[in-house]
């Protein structure tokens, strides 16, 4: 997959040291030592690998002046290119192209108290927000779900800060994480956000249904819906006047593409929010799992790579 992105920064692999089964953290730097864009607590950044694949990944520490990048990377049995290249192929010393950070996991700083809740490889983006918290005094708490204690990162860092961390071992207690307990104690106006496998989020939604949704949080590694490819609509660019048919089989981004427009992508799944645009005219079909339920019915943006349209003609601010 190739990829087009405004800002790129070209980073040196400064190192990759282990952090948990089947999980290393990749540390990235300029090659000149210069200070690189801040980073909000839950944001990313995306590698452009030297297979041709650009992947998303959540950076471990949020500073306003970093030095380093540090991104926590699982060998995903079912890696379609990406986390299987990191840990096979990528070495101390390789430059990469990476994107500057992008947050569409966003800490609320106004929070009264805060619930994060992590599974897996969610820990990454989670710890992230721990550590900021904490640095700033706020009232949070940390419950972290793994399988086998193997399976844990941070864990030396995590038991440091006390009873605020809840580690839960699955095989150890013989029962995977109680999500419904912990929600329904958490105060009514508490902050919620749950990063990890797609069974804990569905989960974790299910449970939080019926909490005000401003307070629930969520971040996605897979995409949640299959990509729109049912065509039959068209495309107004309202900038050029473009008028493109988009066929049954392609997403609006294959179509844009094939015509030479220039726009920024990724993942291609609606999970990095990289091909977000502004929506002027028209039902949005959304497949992303970025967007909330009432931004989607807002039908201002639109990630182009996954959603579709429900209606015969759409306006896109391009």
């Amino acid at each position: 997959m190739s990829t087009t992105t405004k800002n790129q920064l070209e980073l040196r692999v400064q190192s990759i040291t282990y952090a948990a089964q089947g999980t290393y953290l990749v540390e990235l730097c300029a090659p000149d030592g210069s200070i690189l864009p801040a980073v909000s607590p839950g944001a990313h950044i995306d590698l452009h690998l030297a297979n041709g694949l650009v992947r998303s990944y959540s950076l471990v520490h949020a500073e306003p002046n970093p030095q380093r990048y540090v991104v926590g990377v699982k060998l995903d049995a079912a890696s379609r290119g990406g986390s299987r290249y990191v840990h096979e192929q990528l070495r101390v010393g390789s430059l990469l192209l990476v994107s500057e950070p992008r947050n569409l996991f966003p800490l609320n700083l106004e929070a009264k108290h805060t619930v994060l809740i992590a599974g897996g490889i969610g820990i990454t983006p989670i710890w992230c927000m721990a550590q900021f918290l904490e640095q700033a005094g706020a009232s949070w708490e940390l419950w972290y779900s793994v399988r086998t204690r193997a399976d844990a990162a941070f864990l030396k860092q995590i038991a440091a800060l006390g009873d605020k961390v809840h580690l839960h071992v699955d095989d150890e207690v013989g029962q995977i994480l109680d999500l419904q307990g912990i929600i329904d104690a958490a105060a009514p106006d508490s902050h919620l956000y749950c990063c990890g496998p797609t069974p804990m989020l569905d989960a974790y939604e299910l449970a939080a249904a019926d909490r005000d949704p401003e307070t629930v949080h969520i971040e996605r590694f897979s995409a949640k819906e299959a990509v729109a490819l049912d065509g039959g609509f068209v495309v107004s660019l309202a900038r050029s006047g473009l008028e493109i048919p988009v066929p049954a089989g392609s997403s609006i981004l294959d179509v844009l593409l094939d015509q030479g427009v220039s726009i920024d992508y990724s993942c291609q799944e609606g999970i990095c929010g990289c091909c977000e645009v502004a929506v002027l005219e028209g039902d949005v079909d959304h497949r992303d799992a970025i967007l909330s339920e009432k931004e989607r019915a807002a039908n201002k943006t639109m990630m182009v790579c996954c959603s579709g349209a429900r209606s015969q003609r759409l306006v896109l601010d391009i």
